[in-house]
């Protein structure tokens, strides 16, 4: 297994992106403090960071704080209406290299969304004082079979 480095981000205020690497099939839980304007999930780099919400190209597959998992500006499927997130809630993601799944408090929110290709990196944007607590890993539920941190790639000279 390849070396891990523990991550932990707290995205908070208005405006906030971030975005790492991804090797292996990794899980990103966050934990929604304060509720606004926020989106979780996978882009490539040629996604704009500076745009959101995310999910309006190709570049980019995201799950909305209304519950919506959106690519290239599409709704490929929605959170049921008695499951959107609400504060305090953790919200994870998988993600195999072709689906990304939800899971709110742990349980399988059986959402699945496909369709971005290449390389990806895990994606996180807040905005309207939407503040999330991000974790890479010591996740608070423990994600399904298969599943782990993130591992990071490194390239060794």
């Amino acid at each position: 297994m390849a070396a891990s480095v523990f991550c932990c981000l707290r995205c908070c205020r208005d405006g906030g992106t971030g975005h790492i690497p991804l090797k292996e099939m990794p899980a990103v839980q966050l934990d929604t403090q304060h509720m606004g304007i926020w989106g979780i999930g996978v882009a490539t780099q040629k996604v704009n960071l500076n745009q959101i919400p995310l999910g309006r190209d190709a570049h980019s597959l995201v799950m909305r704080n209304d519950g919506a998992l959106y690519h290239n500006n599409e709704e490929k499927n929605r959170l049921p209406a008695n499951s959107l997130p609400q504060e305090g809630d953790v919200v994870g993601i998988t993600y195999d290299h072709v689906e990304l799944n939800v899971y709110l408090n742990g349980k399988n929110m059986h959402c699945p969304a496909s369709g971005i290709r290449g390389t990806v990196y895990p994606v996180v944007y807040v905005d309207d004082s939407a503040i999330l607590d991000c974790q890479f890993s010591e996740f608070y539920h423990t994600p399904p079979p298969g599943f782990e941190k993130i591992l990071f790639e490194q390239q060794i000279f």
